[in-house]
Formats: structure tokens, C-alpha cells, sequence
């Protein structure tokens, strides 16, 4: 699994680590672990409606939350549980550009068995690092 939930990082949030071989990589898990926060089961998100989205910044973790918050957005102001199809991420001079095209559906309690609402992302603990393994990022989620 490329992201695992933290239960001694945060008491009242919810706290997770998320891994990929490329940033692409750790940008999805980060999306994936961030709507597993909120829905029990990932597979029963059909993905019926799609979604672009394009965010940069000069820094990778400023990226990966401007990314998680566009999420936490269309959630809650359109309902939409969301998860990454395409994800693109280039730089141009000193800023990261990250271009991606999601799917989802809108929320639905009968199919969806909801665990949290997340409200936003914390910068407390927020970490992105270049391992010899690959990319790795601590995130923490306000709910």
C-alpha cells in the first residue's frame, strides 16, 4: 500500500504517510490516502464525473497541499469524492506545475460508507523528502 495511516501522530486529526517511486506517484497516494480518510472503501467511488486540476508552487509540499486542498474543495462544495486518473507535475524555472485530471462521484451514504469529514490540510508535521527509496510525505488532516 503506498500510504499508511499514523494513529500516534494526531490525536483529534487524522495523520498519514504516503510513498512513490516519482512525485506523480506520491501525489496520487497522497489523494487516494486523503479520500480513504473519508470513505471506508475506495472501490465504491464510480467514477462518473471528471475534473481538472491545476495548481504550482515553488516548493514540493506546498504543491501536495494545494493538490489535497483542491480535493477537500470540490468535496465540500460540490459533494465530490474525487480521486487522480492523470497527473502531471513539471517544472518551470522555480515553480512546480502540477496538472492532473480526476474522477468521482458526488457523495452518496447508501454506497458510501463514510468514516470523517476532512476539512482541510495542516502544515503541522508536513514534511516532503527525496529518499534514496523514493518520494515520502507525513501529512496530517484536519477533521
Amino acid at each position: 500500500m503506498p500510504y499508511e495511516f499514523l494513529e500516534e501522530v494526531a490525536i483529534a486529526d487524522v495523520a498519514f504517510r504516503a510513498t512513490g517511486q516519482s512525485l506523480e506517484e506520491l501525489l496520487t497516494s497522497a489523494a487516494d490516502a486523503t479520500m480513504n480518510a473519508m470513505v471506508d472503501d475506495l472501490g465504491t467511488i464510480d467514477r462518473t464525473t471528471t475534473k481538472s486540476i491545476h495548481v504550482e508552487d515553488e516548493a514540493e509540499d506546498l504543491l501536495l497541499v494545494n493538490f489535497l486542498q483542491e480535493l477537500i474543495y470540490y468535496k465540500d462544495a460540490e459533494r465530490l469524492l474525487l480521486r487522480p486518473d492523470r497527473l502531471r507535475v513539471e517544472r518551470h524555472g522555480r515553480c512546480l506545475v502540477l496538472d492532473a485530471v480526476v474522477s468521482g462521484e458526488p457523495v452518496n451514504p447508501k454506497r458510501h460508507a463514510l468514516k470523517v469529514d476532512v476539512k482541510a490540510v495542516t502544515f503541522h508535521r508536513l514534511r516532503v523528502e527525496h529518499t534514496p527509496r523514493g518520494w515520502e510525505a507525513m501529512v496530517v488532516l484536519d477533521v
